[in-house]
Formats: C-alpha cells, sequence, structure tokens
C-alpha cells in the first residue's frame, strides 16, 4: 500500500531504525524491491531516479504508473519517491501522477538558489500532500566523480531545514555516489551532530559504498533513509552473467532475468533485516 515517506521516516527515526530506499530502473527492480519489504516485514521506498527517467526517454510516465501499480499492491508500506530531480517539470509530473515524496537536488547551484528553489518546490508539494527531501553539500559521485571529503555543516543544515521547509535532509559526510566498493568511511560524529541540529530525518546518500557495520553505525548516530542503488545493480548484473555463462544459448530474457530478479530481492531483504536490527534473522 501507499505510504507517507515522511511518516515512514519519522516513524523510523523514532526507534531508530533505517528505512531502506532503493532504485528502481525496470519493472523487475519494483517487484524484487517490494517482495523483499514484505518477507521482512517492514516498510520501503521505491526510487526513480531523474537519470531512470532519461533512460526510459525521458518520459515519467510508463515506469512511473508501473512502480505506483507495484507500491499500490504491496502487502506491505511503500513510499513511491522521485530521487535526484534538477528539473522542477519533471516534480510537477511526479506529483500529478500520484507520487508521494520527491527529492529535489540543487545542490549544484549556489547556495542562495538552491535555498529559493527549493522552498519553492516545497510549496508546490506541500500544496499537493506530497513529502520533500532535499540536498545540503553535494554528495560526490553524481556526476562520475567520486567526491569523499564533502561535508555539511550542522549549523548550516539546520537554517538550510528552517529556510526551505523540507521533510527530509540529504547530507555529505563520506560517502560517495556510484561506488562499486563497500570501504567508504563515514564522519559518524558529524552524523550524530547533524541529527542533533536538525529536526528533519536525515538521509545517506551514496550507500552502496558503505559497509553494513558503516550502516549500522550511521543509523545509531542519527541517519534514516538509507539509499542504495550500484550495489543492487552489480548483483543483478552478476547473476545474468552466471545465467548466461552457465546456458550460453539462452535467448528468453525471463531465463536470465528471473535469477537476476531473485538475487536482487534477496540482498534487499538482507538489508532491510540489518537496517531493521534483525541481521541473521
Amino acid at each position: 500500500m501507499l505510504a507517507s515517506l515522511s511518516s515512514l521516516a519519522r516513524t523510523a527515526a523514532q526507534t531508530q531504525v533505517g528505512l531502506g530506499a532503493f532504485n528502481v530502473i525496470q519493472l523487475e527492480h519494483a517487484t524484487a524491491i517490494t517482495r523483499a519489504a514484505v518477507h521482512a516485514g517492514v516498510p520501503v521506498v521505491l526510487q526513480i531516479s531523474q537519470n531512470a527517467v532519461k533512460y526510459h526517454g525521458g518520459d515519467l510516465t510508463p515506469i512511473g504508473r508501473a512502480t505506483l501499480a507495484v507500491a499500490e499492491r504491496a502487502e506491505t508500506e511503500v513510499a513511491v519517491h522521485l530521487d535526484h530531480a534538477e528539473d522542477v517539470d519533471l516534480i510537477q509530473r511526479a506529483v500529478d501522477l500520484g507520487f508521494n515524496s520527491v527529492m529535489y537536488d540543487g545542490s549544484r547551484l549556489p547556495d542562495e538558489e538552491n535555498r529559493e528553489t527549493t522552498r519553492r518546490v516545497v510549496e508546490l508539494c506541500h500544496a499537493a500532500g506530497v513529502d520533500v527531501e532535499a540536498e545540503l553539500g553535494e554528495v560526490g559521485g553524481k556526476n562520475g566523480v567520486h567526491d569523499p571529503s564533502a561535508r555539511t555543516s550542522p549549523a548550516d543544515a539546520a537554517q538550510f531545514v528552517a529556510d526551505t521547509g523540507v521533510d527530509l535532509l540529504a547530507v555529505a559526510v563520506g560517502s560517495s555516489h556510484a561506488m562499486t566498493t563497500r570501504d567508504a568511511r563515514l564522519d559518524v560524529e558529524l552524523i550524530r551532530a547533524i541529527g542533533e541540529a536538525v529536526q528533519v530525518p536525515l538521509v545517506l546518500h551514496g550507500s552502496s559504498g558503505v559497509s553494513d557495520e558503516g550502516m549500522l553505525q550511521a543509523i545509531a548516530a542519527g541517519m534514516t533513509k538509507i539509499n542504495v542503488s550500484t550495489h543492487l545493480n552489480q548483483v543483478m548484473t552478476a547473476a545474468v552473467r552466471e545465467a548466461l555463462a552457465a546456458d550460453p544459448a539462452l535467448v528468453d530474457p525471463r531465463k536470465w532475468m528471473a535469477p537476476a530478479r531473485a538475487a536482487v530481492e534477496a540482498e534487499v531483504q538482507r538489508l532491510l533485516e540489518l537496517h531493521a536490527g534483525r541481521a541473521g534473522v
């Protein structure tokens, strides 16, 4: 069933567990992630990024409606979220389709412009009952360059939330987008300091590069929404390669996509149980 991201995140923050958020590129991602959440007995966030929309020809409608349909039929709470949107028109399209949250990414804009545009996006979305996530202090790697040295100031974070009215805040604390190794070193003390300064749930982007132990430390320090994308792509691609190598005569995509989907489902369930403090159950 569809659920409010803000409500899910606040509940997770109050109980000091993580809220898993995973990117949807294809329909198989949406079904695998949702099945994993049902099996784990926890809520989940299905995210579609602006880059994924570009992959689908620039039209959010087909993959957006399919993902919403999967979420609506799920036997657990699911938020459907537009991720890393720099285009306000795309945000409006997501609102019109029925997404219940968006992330406006103005992190590359000059600070004042970022704050003003984010505030306007919040006004637009809140009028439609849609939650807004934003980013302060650009998390490295989104454009192909890892920059784990980026850091968000606790005082700046608190002022940004006050200035814009966002419901969740993504902060730079040492992770980096698109990492294929899980050795990012998070600044746990900074996470704790930002969490004490900011009254909205915090979001960890670039979590694919963070170890299991690092995720747990981040959640304990005050992180709530844990975004994972590249790691699942690695899991899916490895399963596809294994299936094709085992039977080079395969031509039916269902024969190699099914094990890939199953592999993603298993890893998402493992991560969701980890985030919920139930690792090993």
